[in-house]
């Protein structure tokens, strides 16, 4: 068995952008204006992803502690900041505590799922360490955007609800459930859908790369259901604390909603 990839030359990668054409003609002939993005994000994406392989490639030969968790903060601040900028809060208000949710959240999975399933050598390993917090750290990213700008829609158009069942019950435990509900359902039902037909419509990514990589299908399918595992469980704290420390800044001290 093959115990590595195939590796890509850089002339048969620039080949592999060719294939783009074809849309950008047929964008062009719908004149549908998006190939200015599309351009952009490839060109982010490529410069991205290769200064990030370069410095992957020095870190996990390093594989110091101090390092590895500079990167790992790097991504929780990056996340957070972008959760933020999309949801279109405060900054000032929410980064702290948007920031905290992810720091907590990230730092119960991967102390599980690294600690008590892996167990590696090395508890702060690089090579499991990163490319997992990153994948939780990604998803994250995306269902927080989702739950907390449904949140927040839900208070815009339904603040009457909100006041309400704060008013008739003196709860606002009570009077804040149908959003969170709310906002629980919209975020995780892609995920739970996804993960429902994994593995028959289409291969996972970490699993994918796995079998390329040179592991067994047996070896990549544990992984993958350990990972998924890991990223919904990150993804449903996440959210939760994401929801509970911004109430904090949500409402003031009698339960009314303050500007965002």
């Amino acid at each position: 068995m093959n115990h590595g990839a195939q590796d890509i030359s850089i002339i048969s990668l620039a080949i592999g952008f060719l294939i783009l054409l074809i849309p950008i003609f047929i964008l062009i002939h719908f004149k549908i204006k998006i190939i200015k993005d599309l351009a952009i994000s490839l060109l982010r994406m490529t410069l991205q992803l290769s200064l990030v392989g370069i410095y992957l490639e020095v870190i996990f030969r390093i594989n110091n502690l101090w390092i590895n968790l500079v990167w790992i903060i790097a991504m929780i601040l990056v996340t957070a900041w972008t959760s933020i900028k999309r949801v279109k809060l405060n900054f000032k208000k929410y980064f702290f505590p948007i920031s905290l949710a992810v720091l907590i959240s990230l730092f119960i999975t991967d102390l599980f799922f690294i600690g008590t399933i892996i167990r590696p050598t090395y508890l702060f390993d690089a090579r499991y360490l990163i490319p997992i917090s990153g994948m939780i750290l990604g998803n994250s990213l995306n269902h927080n955007i989702v739950g907390m700008s449904t949140y927040l829609d839900a208070f815009r158009n339904k603040k009457e609800l909100y006041y309400f069942i704060l008013t008739n019950s003196g709860s606002r435990k009570l009077a804040l459930e149908p959003f969170i509900r709310e906002a629980i359902i919209k975020a995780l039902n892609p995920l739970i859908a996804g993960m429902s037909v994994m593995g028959l419509i289409s291969l996972p990514g970490m699993m994918t790369g796995q079998i390329l990589g040179g592991s067994s299908p047996a070896t990549a399918i544990k992984y993958q259901i350990m990972i998924m595992i890991a990223i919904f469980t990150g993804c449903f704290f996440s959210l939760i604390l994401s929801l509970v420390f911004a109430n904090k800044r949500l409402f003031d001290k009698f339960g009314n909603l303050s500007h965002n």
